[in-house]
């Protein structure tokens, strides 16, 4: 064969052969290993956000090959066909199955604007008007409540008594504060007894609740504050969208016939 014959069939041959490689990452013990799981790899650390540099590249390179010599380690071993493994891989399958699903009906059924509008409109009515910053004192008896109201009326902290006699582990510490709240943020009892004191009051009587006997001071009260929309509508979406998920998987388990 002349020179410039065996040179052309030597061009041609690397041509042939350059796809091929570069469909693979490596050849591990003689079996190659696709490129198509690097990708794969590449694509979940993408998805986490985070970016795939070449340096980051070739460490999953290095994960890919290392996987393939411990996969063919297993397989050697006869693993592969162990009646645990088949179990876990059937568990698995299902997983990513029902994982695949839910993704499906996440993708063909979003929340839109106007639902995630509606549902902040039905929070904004449910907790408009006026909030309360309140504070109480919790205890389990009447009596203790009684003899913590003359206390107070006679010139006793309410911060100091709350710190010392509050049963309630929340607030107590803090000298009884509840920060500002909405009265149907409370038990029915309380709300009541709270909505009618004036600014600076105290509780002339003490407040029985299913948690005990209570003391209650009204320190200031405002306007409700609620949130704007586009600050609470990545919580609102996830919530609709959950709430979707929940009705499909409801709906599901109503048709199928179960025996």
């Amino acid at each position: 064969m002349n020179r410039h014959l065996a040179a052309a069939l030597a061009a041609v041959t690397l041509c042939v052969a350059l796809p091929v490689a570069a469909q693979n990452v490596a050849i591990v013990n003689g079996k190659p290993v696709p490129k198509a799981r690097a990708d794969a790899l590449a694509a979940q650390v993408a998805k986490s956000g985070r970016p795939v540099t070449p340096e980051l590249q070739n460490q999953i390179r290095d994960e890919v090959i290392a996987r393939e010599i411990f996969m063919q380690e297993a397989q050697k071993r006869g693993l592969d066909a162990s009646d645990e493994f088949k179990s876990q891989m059937e568990m698995a399958r299902e997983t990513l199955l029902i994982r695949q699903l839910l993704a499906d009906v996440q993708k063909k059924n979003p929340v839109t604007d106007e639902e995630i509008k509606a549902e902040y409109d039905k929070f904004a009515a449910a907790n408009s008007g006026k909030e309360y910053k309140a504070r109480h004192i919790l205890v389990p008896t009447e009596a203790e409540a009684k003899a913590i109201i003359a206390n107070l009326k006679k010139g006793g902290k309410f911060e100091d008594i709350a710190k010392k006699q509050s049963k309630d582990p929340g607030s107590g510490a803090n000298g009884g504060d509840l920060d500002w709240a909405t009265p149907n943020s409370y038990v029915p009892e309380f709300s009541e007894a709270l909505v009618k004191l004036k600014k600076g009051e105290l509780t002339q009587a003490p407040v029985k609740s299913q948690f005990g006997w209570h003391v209650i001071r009204l320190d200031d009260v405002r306007e409700a504050q609620l949130p704007k929309l586009e600050e609470v509508k990545p919580q609102i979406a996830q919530q609709l969208q959950q709430q979707k998920l929940m009705k499909f998987q409801d709906d599901l388990r109503a048709k199928a016939k179960v025996e």
